[in-house]
């Protein structure tokens, strides 16, 4: 089984402006509610593609049902902690240029934070996989992520992890099977612009050293690059129109898992989700089986060298 985890899920606004007035009433040309989080849109994903997965995190009040009626209307499992707060939104606006309003999340209780492990652990068998996605909740010490990734290591499950800055190089000394910063975040880890894959995997190796078992470097338009002890490898991304990126980089997870759970085939698992991540680029929604094996003739994975 699969496992999606969103310490800090959200419903995300998405509302369309064609000419926003600052200090006036403005009003909406198109508007969209969607449940949101990356471990979330990782569940949605699978579904997608035939993988069934169980959505775990905390959610709580009016917006915390919504969240959970949404996921059981598309027939995903759910495990949420309810918690006393409100789940937060999130405003994503869009008037030519795309703005976001991140809302507050809500305040953890140690007794929410037994409840969600006791909920994981108490299922996990040594052949599952957790899926630990997106920011960590403000009341969050930032190695929670190493913590929880630890213990559910001692049960035998992988863990991947997606998320960026100080958490994840807290928990990378735990050694998560899979981590997916974008250039951006691997270039503010390790202190360094990074603009090429070479310099992609030369940085990526340096995660490894610290105990990642693999990574995969989305570099947008670049393509992505995949680091492991033994292999390094490129993938360029097919052609297209980018429509929207939210959720592209949470596809290329989702993408991944939904190979490699059936191949255990790194490289092609690899092939798999950078193409699930351009496909739901080029959509409105989600990547479908039937638009990734379109485009996925067009992407190619080639070994490639860095130190």
């Amino acid at each position: 089984m699969i496992y999606t985890v969103t310490l800090n899920p959200s419903i995300d606004y998405f509302v369309t402006v064609n000419q926003l007035v600052e200090g006036s009433i403005n009003l909406a040309a198109e508007q969209n509610i969607v449940a949101g989080g990356k471990g979330i849109n990782v569940s949605k994903v699978l579904k997608n593609l035939g993988v069934e997965s169980i959505a775990t995190g905390f959610i709580g009040g009016f917006t915390g049902d919504f969240i959970e009626r949404s996921l059981h209307a598309l027939n995903i499992a759910t495990r949420f902690v309810r918690v006393e707060d409100n789940t937060r939104i999130n405003v994503k606006l869009n008037t030519g240029k795309e703005t976001e309003i991140n809302g507050i999340s809500p305040g953890l209780k140690k007794s929410d934070l037994c409840q969600l492990e006791e909920n994981l652990l108490s299922q996990l068998n040594p052949s599952d996989y957790v899926v630990l996605a997106g920011s960590l909740p403000a009341s969050l010490p930032d190695g929670f992520y190493g913590q929880l990734i630890s213990r559910l290591r001692a049960k035998g499950a992988h863990v991947i992890l997606d998320t960026k800055g100080t958490p994840l190089q807290k928990a990378l000394r735990h050694q998560p099977f899979l981590i997916k910063p974008n250039h951006h975040e691997l270039g503010e880890l390790v202190g360094a612009a990074i603009e090429t894959p070479e310099e992609a995997v030369i940085y990526g190796r340096k995660l490894i050293h610290e105990g990642a078992e693999n990574v995969i470097v989305s570099m947008a338009g670049q393509g992505a690059v995949f680091i492991s002890k033994t292999i390094a490898a490129y993938a360029n991304v097919p052609a297209g129109t980018v429509k929207n990126s939210v959720g592209a980089g949470d596809s290329v997870v989702a993408g991944f898992l939904a190979h490699y759970t059936r191949s255990r085939n790194l490289l092609e698992a690899f092939k798999f989700g950078v193409t699930a991540g351009s496909t739901s680029a080029f959509s409105t929604g989600f990547c479908t089986i039937t638009e990734i094996e379109k485009y996925l003739p067009e992407v190619h994975v080639q070994a490639i060298k860095g130190e």
